[in-house]
């Protein structure tokens, strides 16, 4: 006989897996991050890669490709040859350059600017078979509340790479509780309107869960109420390859506790 616990969890579980399954198809998409077969990072000195046309170089006017008479990019939808500037580019900012089947990452990161070939024919990508995860749960769904500041905090992140600092404007934090104790964490604007961006850690990292940073999204109420749904805490792409550049969680977001919920330890860095 099945209870209306069994059936909520069914249908709590139903919902986790169309989410995950949206979250693994953004990961192994044709130019996502599994596709990254290099990370380049740009000199005054003009520089030749073997996964990208052209030489490239960046200065005061920004990022430069001088293609050779038969290579071709195509830029926004129009194809370019010969130099092309794609000028001054915003921190965290980027252009796609297409190159045949693949595409050309023309990014800022940490006040460098970088060029990182995405090729779908990546084994990374090729072999990619789904990240581990926990079972899902709905006493990991937890109800707390977003306390915001009275002005954003400037707040500054190391990364995964040595060196490389990152600068977020965090709008406030979540406060909530775990089996009793209560916690918070710092948040970050999130990519969509109206939503938050966490970057955390926990006593699973380094064990179950990728040692650096996982990420979780929350979209807060009108009225404050906030639900942490750390079943939905996924890797960011430096779980996958050392081609990334993400940041760490501030040093407050490392949870004292074991959050056994969320994405595991991906299999190409030796999880099960």
């Amino acid at each position: 006989m099945t209870t209306s616990t069994d059936a909520d969890l069914e249908a709590f579980t139903a919902e986790w897996q169309v989410w995950h399954r949206q979250q693994e198809a953004r990961m192994s998409a044709r130019h996502g991050f599994l596709a990254i077969t290099s990370l380049h990072w740009l000199e005054a000195e003009p520089q030749r890669f073997p996964d990208a046309p052209g030489a490239w170089s960046t200065g005061p006017d920004g990022v430069v490709v001088d293609l050779d008479d038969d290579e071709e990019l195509v830029v926004e939808g129009e194809a370019v040859r010969g130099r092309h500037c794609f000028g001054v580019l915003p921190e965290r900012g980027g252009v796609d350059a297409v190159w045949g089947e693949a595409v050309i990452e023309v990014a800022k990161r940490s006040g460098r600017d970088i060029v990182r070939p995405r090729h779908p024919d990546n084994p990374l990508r090729t072999a990619f078979t789904g990240t581990p995860t926990y079972p899902p749960h709905p006493r990991w769904a937890v109800t707390g509340r977003y306390v915001p500041f009275d002005t954003p905090r400037p707040t500054t992140v190391g990364a995964v790479v040595d060196g490389l600092e990152h600068v977020y404007d965090a709008p406030g934090r979540l406060e909530f509780e775990l089996d009793g104790q209560p916690l918070s964490l710092t948040a970050f604007p999130g990519h969509a309107p109206g939503t938050l961006s966490v970057l955390f850690t926990d006593a699973t990292s380094g064990a179950t869960t990728y040692a650096a940073n996982r990420s979780l999204v929350v979209s807060p109420a009108e009225d404050g109420t906030a639900v942490l749904d750390f079943n939905r805490a996924t890797n960011l792409p430096c779980a996958f390859t050392d081609l990334a550049t993400c940041p760490l969680p501030p040093a407050e977001n490392r949870l004292p506790v074991a959050v056994e919920a969320g994405e595991k330890l991906p299999r190409e860095r030796g999880g099960a």
